[in-house]
């Protein structure tokens, strides 16, 4: 009996070492919520439709890429909605081409020919699948650029309708914060056809007249910005350029800020090897004509290509510091694969959170206290089994937490409390199943243990319902409604250890130590 104690002894002292090497020192292994700490927190809304109208852009590309491979030329491709394209200049000899091409390469469409034109339409679940990667892409490049930013445990998670639900503690700047969210960084090198000079044109209807008021099928005009010699912008300039897109940011291996000649800002870059063959070719092979640097559809900068460029090249904008910096962050991290819009945006200042905390500190310690009280009060000395039981609860609660690297906010912190008062009710129902073993005549050592025999399985089943409860909301809540789970799931399982094994524990020790008659409760 003594060495059976003796090990649970020595269990239980060894979760309390634990968790309080888990804890200590407290203000760096407890995580603070928003709520807690201060900082923002974001609702976006991803417009999946982009990432569908530049999937169907590809796909258009690719088979008229293909096409020419198989030496059938002439093909034109134009998408007619978000989903759908049409090539055309399909004759009667290459329609077998281009359908095996399609059968191919293009399993996510339904297509049909009709007029000598292929008409192609995205399958729903090809669709749906896109948009879901489209949401899981955004989120992943908004996780690498707020961490290169250096938020602290950010919460950046996917939600229902295509929404991201975001949370950074801790940000002393929301706007530069908001601008390296939304920025899509979108990175694409395009031939300038006119002008040929490397600057722009003031107006459009400058290009248009250049092609006799019709721009080919394989241009489209792009703005840029005029900028003085301090850098301001002072009007706008438009070029055509052609629609092909050969070298991207998704060729980029990195980019860092610099500066230039001039002690100008500027962002360097440098190519993946596949990036370098296509940049090499795409500058190799238009030596002497403009390159327009294109960022989300804006022309940064046209130099002229004086000889072939391969692995790596620079960004000129007329950008700050701090530009230059966000921009290199957002290039490295990747471009988004679609445009967001924000639904929600709530900033929480730190004096705030700083209240919050004081807040519930002060009902943690108020609740606690009525509770203690009452133990002492109706169950006298074994009141304080309970006690001792609650203490550890929570030594074992936080040591859970900071083990999980949970968060805590204020939702979690009524977790908490409601935790300290289920794991009361645990010892509750024990202690009332001794009154009436004792009341029944059976010895001391009798009545605990049928005490703790059948007060068992309603223990169980009212924390494993709860836990039931705490799971749903962690699996389909966000932000604070799951840190309530979090907190309430470690909670609880800590209760039933505490109420069941380290109760007894106490018990068994008092009853090994000296002879018991007579039990106070």
């Amino acid at each position: 009996m003594k060495r059976n104690l003796l090990w649970r002894g020595i269990l239980i002292l060894a979760l309390v070492a634990t968790s309080v090497a888990l804890i200590l020192p407290l203000e760096e292994k407890i995580n603070l919520g928003l709520d807690l700490q201060g900082g923002m927190q974001l609702v976006l809304q991803v417009h999946t439709e982009d990432a569908l109208r530049a999937e169907a852009d590809s796909d258009m590309g690719l088979v008229i890429q293909q096409a020419e491979e198989k030496d059938v030329r002439g093909l034109q491709g134009r998408r007619t909605g978000d989903t759908t394209f049409e090539v055309a200049g399909v004759t009667p000899e290459a329609r077998d081409a281009v359908a095996d091409i399609a059968s191919r390469f293009l399993t996510g469409y339904n297509y049909s020919v009709a007029d000598g034109r292929m008409t192609f339409e995205m399958k729903s679940d090809y669709a749906n699948n896109i948009r879901q990667m489209a949401v899981s892409q955004a989120k992943q490049t908004i996780d690498n650029r707020v961490n290169a930013y250096g938020v602290v445990e950010p919460v950046i998670q996917e939600a229902s309708g295509y929404r991201i639900f975001a949370q950074f503690p801790g940000i002393d700047d929301p706007e530069r914060v908001r601008r390296l969210i939304k920025n899509t960084a979108f990175l694409e090198f395009r031939i300038v056809r006119f002008p040929e000079g490397g600057g722009g044109v003031p107006t459009r209807d400058a290009i248009t007249a250049q092609f006799n008021g019709r721009l080919p099928e394989d241009l489209e005009i792009l703005e840029g910005d005029i900028r003085d010699e301090q850098d301001a912008v002072i009007g706008k300039q438009f070029y055509a350029v052609e629609k092909r897109r050969t070298v991207t940011g998704r060729d980029l291996k990195t980019a860092r800020p610099s500066l230039g000649q001039f002690n100008d800002p500027i962002v360097e870059f440098s190519l993946t090897p596949e990036g370098s063959a296509k940049f090499g070719e795409l500058t190799g092979n238009n030596v002497g004509k403009p390159l327009a640097i294109v960022l989300d559809g804006r022309v940064v900068s046209a130099p002229r290509i004086n000889s072939r460029i391969t692995d790596n090249g620079l960004i000129e904008g007329g950008f700050t510091q701090q530009e230059a910096q966000d921009l290199a962050t957002v290039l490295r991290s990747g471009a988004l694969p679609a445009g967001i819009t924000y639904l929600e945006e709530r900033t929480v200042g730190p004096s705030l959170g700083r209240d919050s905390i004081q807040k519930g500190l002060l009902a943690g310690l108020v609740g606690t206290g009525l509770v203690v009280l009452y133990m002492l009060i109706i169950y006298n000395l074994s009141g304080l089994n309970a006690v001792l039981a609650l203490v550890l609860n929570i030594v074992l609660l936080f040591g859970g937490l900071a083990a999980f690297g949970a968060t805590l906010t204020l939702p979690g912190i009524a977790g908490i409390l409601l935790t300290i008062g289920m794991a009361v009710d645990a010892n509750v129902l024990v202690f009332e199943r001794i009154r009436e073993e004792l009341r029944a005549g059976r010895t001391v050592r009798s009545a605990i243990d049928l005490g703790f025999e059948k007060a068992l399985s309603s223990i169980i089943d009212s924390n494993v319902t709860t836990l039931i409860a705490a799971v749903f909301l962690f699996q389909f809540g966000t932000g604070p409604i799951q840190g309530f789970a979090v907190t309430l799931t470690i909670g609880l399982l800590a209760s039933i250890f505490t109420a069941v094994f380290v109760s007894r524990w106490i018990f068994d020790v008092v009853l090994s130590r000296r002879r018991v008659q007579r039990l106070s409760i």
